[in-house]
């Protein structure tokens, strides 16, 4: 017994220390970025503090809202619930990525349009989770617009602007995609 308790002991007498900050090289928005964050950091801290990226909105902290939505090698991600270190070499696009310069992408345009956001909380959160159905559906049925959304909330209550915007810029998008072939 003895035995036992010096055991348990000793184990809580060591000290603990936290992991440092390793390399870390992220491809954002078609550019390189090379930093150095703790392991434990989240995508969505690492965006918002260290790279200035804001556009990617902090609200549940959680993965419930859907406000720091992104799109990662093509597919929406919860970027508040997956950790910087495992999106390394994987290409990341932010709202800050589908303008350009004062060219907004045409869901941007179909949003101000439409006028599918109230306070825009939830705006860039809802465009990516849209960008990110575009990217394997250009003409989504109502259903599939809705689904998309499903996991963003919009605490104003604008969803038929927004599934009206979605919809119109697939439309968009549709026409875009058939003049470059």
């Amino acid at each position: 017994m003895k035995e036992i308790a010096k055991t348990r002991k000793r184990r809580t007498t060591q000290a603990v220390k936290p992991p440092g900050k390793m390399p870390l090289e992220l491809l954002i928005n078609g550019g390189k970025y090379s930093l150095e964050v703790e392991p434990r950091r989240s995508l969505l801290d690492v965006l918002r503090d260290d790279l200035q990226l804001t556009g990617t909105k902090k609200v549940c902290n959680m993965g419930e809202c859907g406000a720091c939505t992104v799109i990662i090698e093509g597919k929406a991600v919860y970027a508040c619930l997956i950790l910087a270190v495992d999106c390394e070499g994987q290409n990341i696009l932010t709202i800050e990525g589908l303008s350009n310069g004062e060219d907004l992408d045409p869901i941007q345009q179909a949003f101000i349009k439409n006028d599918a956001f109230q306070c825009g909380f939830c705006t860039p959160g809802q465009i990516m989770s849209v960008r990110a159905l575009f990217e394997h559906n250009l003409s989504p049925s109502p259903e599939e617009i809705r689904r998309a959304v499903s996991g963003n909330i919009c605490r104003c209550g604008a969803y038929p602007r927004i599934f009206a915007a979605a919809q119109a810029a697939a439309k968009t998008y549709t026409k875009m995609r058939s003049k470059k072939t």
